[in-house]
């Protein structure tokens, strides 16, 4: 019965109530139930993640001040506080930064490393180099520039004690400009071997100028102090010149030359100010550091034999020191850091802004509905605020956040998810109409049909059949319910009577076939051959009597074949398949080939049973065989037994049914155009052959060769 817009003919029809749709309100609302739920729970995470979010703000922002307020309490952010503005200094000539502490032990190389180190003003170069060129004071001495640099150098040249000529020995030079004038000092270095063993100690003795000669009467200046330190071992591989640094400044090559290695070496440079000095008697006395100290510039080369150039502060570029621009990464975004100096002039030194939300597109609904999403106690703006203490003044820290930059930044998130939540809207959208068009809608016609068939089909005699589908169990009030019992109903009578009617039908195809297959084959040889007992019709005679003594009065072919009883006795094989090749063409094979072989060869079989399962294989190999070629038989004797091969050319079995052709009820797809018989196209005859080889103690098989196929059947030898 087609559903659609046909109707049925005049049927009573049922009222049905609400409870026979009941499946399709719970369907309706299930799905609507879904689709508000994953709006709610949307809505829900959106609020929790807000809250979450301005939690984890309002942390990270009293953290960040903290962190702020610790990097520049340290020697190094002091450092960037008292220099702002000169973080990005590292290429040419180098301006003198303002120290967090007073003056430089420069007379002691531990004490000087350490100060420099811990300031963090020594600048990086990429051979692993550094150097920092820094401004202190003395409340006697007046103002100096101090130059602290580790390098590596190879075994330095002395001068001699006396010595005018600077060009075989190693020596610094120094440049300095401010204020309109350039003043130059050469520093030849002169060993002091009064240091332990394994440390090299000089000292730097400056004179004025810059020229690779000194005047004969020439006085280093008394005010210009410089040591130089350096190790007796080579550098190994890999290890930088100054502690903490990254890049190697040694290669194999140079390891392997103890004379010549580099070593590491420190230089300590104390540089008089002539400036600074006189501004000490100045009353009143100028302020310190001096205001042009960013347009002071210095530059330092170290020289060696033959005016080699073992450093310079100004050959490439270095990596600034730490300063107030490394600390924008720390702030989050729309926070703002204004640093002011207390005292004084109370200027703002600088004003550093967080990095920028993304720049992602949200949308303004999604905005809006972010903004609205309850978060108990959350504030308009946050502020906080810290002091620095530093060896010039005071610096107060004051941060300020935007909390709506959590929003912005959510919203950004929220709106790639919302594609998310979108699809699984639309998903759940599709299987409702898809439940709803091709389901709900067609149960709802085929309840109505079901009720009117099970209503004006009542049968008291239904309910004692039982068929194969049971639905009774499913019998209600609901649209599955008055379907399943219009089934049981309907169906039931049709698959007892159709089950019946099959079985008695196929039962009684399967005895006629079968005693027709078995039949077929003698009673063709015996209407081609004459008469009486001396002819081959005899021996076809007799197997058609013993055929119809085993199938009649047997439920099935398979039981009656595999229930016959054979009696076995001693057989000239050699004999047996030479008279079967010869009468074969009588049972309408033709060119079948046989040598037979020069001596007996006894088996245990029986004759009738043997001759029926060899005739079923040459048939089969009749239907398969090329056109015009032969059929070949062949005997071979071995210890087991005795093997007879049948041999047809044509095209191989398929391999996934070659260990099924001997099993009941497996045939070919088509018949073969030459076969002309219908009755061996049901799978019978190589079952027949298969069960009595077993029952005469053989086997049979069948194998694909390069050009057809080869049955082999095996036979128990008999003394």
């Amino acid at each position: 019965m087609k559903i659609g817009p046909v109707t049925l003919p005049a049927l009573d029809v049922p009222r049905l109530g609400p409870a026979a749709f009941s499946r399709r309100i719970v369907v309706h609302g299930v799905f609507l139930a879904l689709a508000i739920a994953t709006l709610a729970l949307a809505l829900v995470l959106l609020t929790e993640e807000r809250q979450r979010s301005h939690q984890r703000y309002e942390q990270g922002f009293r953290k960040t001040l903290g962190e702020v307020t610790a990097q520049l309490r340290h020697p190094a952010g002091q450092l960037a506080l008292l220099n702002p503005g000169r973080g990005g200094q590292g290429q040419g000539a180098l301006a003198p930064m303002l120290l967090p502490f007073a003056a430089l032990d420069f007379d002691d190389p531990l004490k000087a490393q350490q100060a420099v180190e811990m300031a963090g003003c020594a600048l990086r170069y990429a051979d692993g180099s550094a150097l920092c060129v820094a401004v202190g004071s003395n409340a006697y001495a007046g103002g100096f520039i101090y130059l602290v640099g580790q390098l590596a150098a190879g075994p330095l040249q002395p001068r001699p004690r006396g010595g005018l000529a600077l060009d075989e020995v190693h020596r610094a030079r120094v440049t300095l400009q401010m204020r309109g004038s350039t003043a130059q000092w050469i520093a030849p270095y002169e060993a002091i071997d009064d240091k332990p063993a394994g440390v090299r100690r000089g000292r730097l003795a400056g004179f004025v100028g810059a020229g690779p000669h000194l005047e004969a009467r020439a006085l280093p200046v008394r005010d210009f102090r410089g040591w130089v330190w350096q190790q007796g071992d080579c550098m190994d591989a890999g290890v930088a010149p100054n502690v903490g640094a990254s890049v190697s400044t040694t290669t194999a090559a140079s390891q392997t030359d103890a004379a010549t290695c580099p070593r590491r070496t420190l230089v300590s440079v104390r540089l008089p100010v002539e400036a600074y000095r006189e501004a000490l008697f100045q009353t009143p006395r100028p302020a310190w550091p001096p205001a042009d100290l960013d347009q002071t510039q210095l530059r330092l080369e170290l020289l060696g034999p033959g005016g080699t150039v073992v450093f310079d502060s100004a050959a490439a570029r270095a990596a600034a020191p730490y300063s107030l621009d490394d600390l924008t990464p720390v702030l989050g975004p729309g926070e703002v850091l204004r640093i002011q100096q207390l005292g004084g002039t109370g200027r703002e030194l600088a004003i550093k802004r967080g990095a920028a939300p993304a720049d992602e597109a949200s949308a303004p609904w999604l905005m809006t509905l972010i903004r609205r999403l309850p978060v108990p106690g959350e504030p308009a703006k946050l502020s906080a605020s810290d002091t620095v203490v530093t060896s010039v003044g005071r610096y107060q820290l004051t941060l300020t956040g935007d909390p709506r930059s959590v929003d912005r930044s959510l919203a950004a998130t929220a709106s790639r998810l919302s594609w998310f939540v979108g699809a699984m809207l639309a998903a759940i959208a599709l299987a409702w109409a898809l439940v709803e068009l091709g389901l709900m809608r067609r149960v709802a016609v085929l309840t109505r049909r079901a009720a009117a068939v099970s209503y004006n089909m009542q049968d008291p005699q239904v309910e004692r059949r039982m068929g194969e589908l049971d639905v009774s169990d499913l019998r209600g009030p609901d649209e599955l319910g008055i379907l399943a019992g219009g089934l049981a109903d309907l169906l039931q009578r049709v698959k007892d009577s159709m089950k019946r009617e099959h079985i008695r039908a196929e039962r009684e195809l399967d005895q006629w076939h079968a005693v027709g297959h078995e039949i077929m084959s003698p009673l063709q040889s015996l209407m081609v051959l004459h008469g009486d007992a001396a002819d081959p019709s005899h021996r076809y005679v007799q197997r058609m009597q013993q055929a119809v003594r085993v199938l009649y009065g047997t439920a099935s072919p398979s039981e009656a074949i595999e229930s016959a009883t054979l009696q076995t006795s001693v057989l000239d094989l050699n004999e047996f398949v030479r008279v079967v090749a010869a009468n074969a063409h009588f049972a309408g094979i033709a060119n079948v080939r046989f040598e037979p072989a020069a001596q007996p060869m006894p088996v245990r079989a029986d004759e009738y049973p043997l001759e029926d399962a060899v005739t079923h294989v040459l048939r089969n190999a009749d239907r398969h065989r090329a056109p015009g070629t032969p059929i070949t038989l062949s005997l071979q004797a071995d210890e087991p037994g005795v093997r007879l091969d049948i041999h047809n050319v044509g095209p191989q079995i398929a391999p996934e049914i070659i260990e099924r052709i001997f099993d009941y009820g497996v045939s070919d797809q088509e018949p073969a155009p030459q076969s002309t018989t219908t009755g061996e196209r049901r799978g019978q005859g190589l079952f027949v052959a298969r069960t009595y080889m077993a029952k005469m103690g053989g086997t049979i098989g069948a194998r694909n060769v390069a050009d057809g196929v080869v049955f082999t059947l095996t036979f128990q030898r008999s003394a």
